[in-house]
């Protein structure tokens, strides 16, 4: 059986390409996530990240020809990008009255608010090598660890 490179359906915060390559390389998708984080710091992973976007087929996905792998991605993106949208509209635009949050909707938030303490640490430490001026590594540091321990509790609950 050939192994091949594809985003992941399943294991995706926004396009599967962390899942996809930890299902690759056989490693954990949280460990491969933290690698594109640090190589996003570089740029490096910014644009390798964007453009495996657009260019990695998704998992089970019946198209062989490059063009065709295209159209499907950006089909992709946008429909990731409008569930995207709404999830946002949801999380911070308050719930209806009357509704009540599912486990899912909770789990997405609690992933939200992991990232979004992990993107403040890590402002914080490049702040403490000169890249900002404002703040110190202790709080940089704490933040990361917070962010990393809610991402990781919502994973052991499922």
């Amino acid at each position: 059986m050939e192994h091949k490179l594809y985003r992941s359906r399943k294991d995706r915060m926004l396009f599967g390409v962390c899942g996809g390559l930890a299902g690759y390389f056989g490693i954990d998708s949280s460990l491969m996530r933290i690698i594109m984080v640090l190589l996003g710091l570089t740029g490096v992973g910014v644009l390798m990240y964007f453009v495996m976007v657009i260019i990695v087929p998704l998992e089970g996905s019946s198209t062989a020809a490059p063009r065709d792998v295209i159209a499907e991605n950006a089909e992709d993106i946008r429909t990731t990008a409008e569930n995207l949208g709404k999830e946002l509209r949801d999380t911070f635009g308050g719930k209806k009255a009357g509704t009540e949050d599912t486990a899912e909707m909770q789990t997405r938030r609690r992933n939200w608010f992991g990232v979004i303490v992990i993107a403040i640490g890590v402002i914080i430490l490049l702040s403490t090598f000169g890249v900002f001026h404002y703040w110190g590594v202790l709080w940089a540091v704490a933040l990361i660890a917070i962010g990393v321990a809610v991402i990781l509790s919502v994973r052991r609950k499922r």
